[in-house]
């Protein structure tokens, strides 16, 4: 039997987190656990049930969901990636939801480790299709993400040559550096070279980038994968 998916959602639209509620009961694989307004809410929430709107929190310490429904701005005026950052440190994925794509604020919210992004506006399929994947240890993509990353001409994103993006896509999903040479056509130390022109733009960009674990966290963060 297939485990239940815990989720919390954190939004200050009740008539959404109604709608949410609903939707997800009729989904046996996702089980509702918490809702609230704020993420400071949703931290000092009940860890067996339902949090009402709007209620001040008291209660036992929560019991992290699996994965977390953000809103990408609340109206308490909180910064989107520290809210992403706290949810992160209890141990749950962060699926990031929205009214409007906001190029910038998508971005920010993917570096600041969230796991994918999608608007209000797609249908209940959707939605259990990405919670399933991040439950599953994978990004969230969907076209409002993809159009965003594709756009990113910021500073923090390097430009990549095609043979310096191919090394790192093939090296950091898991193949070996001799591995990810034989396939390019080129031999170890060329492939070498270009891994390290990759951890060298990211180093210029801010975006410090040593271990492969830090290459495969760049390609999920820039979605170079294309999803």
């Amino acid at each position: 039997m297939a485990r239940v998916i815990t989720v919390a959602v954190v939004d200050d639209d009740r008539m959404l987190l109604d709608g949410l509620q609903a939707w997800l009961g009729r989904v046996p694989e996702l089980r509702l656990v918490a809702t609230a307004a704020t993420v400071a809410e949703l931290l000092g929430a009940p860890a067996d049930g339902h949090l009402p709107y709007g209620s001040g929190g008291s209660g036992p310490v929560y019991e992290p969901a699996d994965v977390v429904l953000l809103d990408l701005v609340l109206r308490d005026g909180s910064a989107p990636a520290d809210n992403i950052r706290r949810l992160l440190r209890t141990g749950s994925r962060v699926l990031m939801i929205s009214t409007v794509p906001d190029r910038s604020r998508i971005i920010e919210a993917i570096r600041a480790g969230a796991d994918g992004y999608l608007t209000k506006d797609h249908d209940l399929p959707t939605l259990v299709a990405a919670v399933q994947d991040l439950a599953a240890g994978r990004s969230a993509h969907s076209v409002e993400l993809a159009f965003a990353c594709a756009h990113d001409n910021s500073p923090a994103r390097p430009q990549l040559s095609p043979r310096e993006r191919q090394i790192l896509l093939d090296y950091a999903s898991g193949l070996t550096l001799k591995s990810a040479a034989r396939r390019a056509g080129i031999t170890v130390h060329t492939a070498k070279d270009y891994l390290d022109r990759v951890k060298a733009k990211y180093q210029q960009a801010g975006r410090p980038t040593y271990t492969k674990l830090d290459l495969a966290r760049r390609v999920r963060e820039d979605s170079l994968d294309g999803g």
